[in-house]
């Protein structure tokens, strides 16, 4: 796929192991047991896609997730040997894009890996065919503007860093403005995959926005809470 990838993990056995399957996909791995090692990679080398372990001897993945979003926005998956909600909801609080807790199954990492790529590509480059909704390629209310062909997005004239999972969220809502948009709905648009209940995904990846946007928590402008239902961003009054 001529892509590179980034694997910090100090188990070797699974470093290895994640490294070989990699490159039996055609990917270019740069693989590290140590994170000094890795964040030295992050520097200077250009990447496509980072894989984390969440527990380090050195430090956590969090802090190299943290690391990486201060200056790139190409997908992060988290490793976890943890299953707890708040460590997954940590990961994607601060930017992952995605989480697989070990023990995981190789193919199912892999095709983790090719889907993100895949939405990370699509929300860098311009469409090839526009489609109904998206002749434009840009909406601009309120001071908000987000462009889905430059993947850029300023409020009140100042640039907003979002990952690619970030944007897909907020251009989604967009695309669907004035209408309530359940979490479901919004789940299986952006990742692709099927909700199951109990998914605390999507109310991180808002929370994270929220922020970024500076949003009041109790009286959000833009993206509003209909409790029981979804979220929404309000028609132009």
């Amino acid at each position: 796929m001529n892509k590179s990838v980034l694997v910090l993990d100090d188990e070797k056995e699974i470093a290895d192991l994640v490294e070989w399957y990699l490159l039996n996909e055609g990917f270019t791995v740069y693989k590290f047991y140590t994170s000094g090692e890795a964040l030295d990679c992050i520097r200077t080398t250009k990447l496509d896609l980072a894989i984390l372990d969440v527990m380090l001897p050195d430090t956590d993945g969090f802090s190299i997730c943290l690391k990486i979003r201060e200056q790139y926005h190409y997908p992060v998956i988290m490793l976890t040997a943890k299953v707890e909600d708040m460590d997954k909801i940590t990961g994607l609080t601060i930017g992952a894009d995605d989480y697989v807790t070990k023990p995981f199954n190789p193919m199912e990492l892999m095709a983790r890996v090719k889907a993100q790529l895949r939405r990370y590509t699509r929300y860098n480059l311009p469409e090839s065919v526009p489609d109904k909704l998206q002749e434009a390629g840009e909406y601009d209310f309120r001071g908000l503007t987000i462009n889905k062909e430059t993947h850029k997005c300023s409020l009140y004239g100042k640039p907003l860093q979002l990952t690619p999972i970030e944007f897909s969220i907020l251009w989604y809502l967009c695309e669907n403005k004035g209408r309530v948009v359940s979490s479901e709905e919004l789940f299986e648009a952006v990742w692709g995959e099927t909700y199951l209940d109990n998914n605390n995904t999507v109310m991180a990846h808002i929370g994270r926005l929220r922020e970024k946007m500076k949003e009041p928590p109790r009286k959000p402008k833009f993206i509003k809470t209909v409790w029981g239902v979804g979220y929404q961003i309000e028609m132009d009054r």
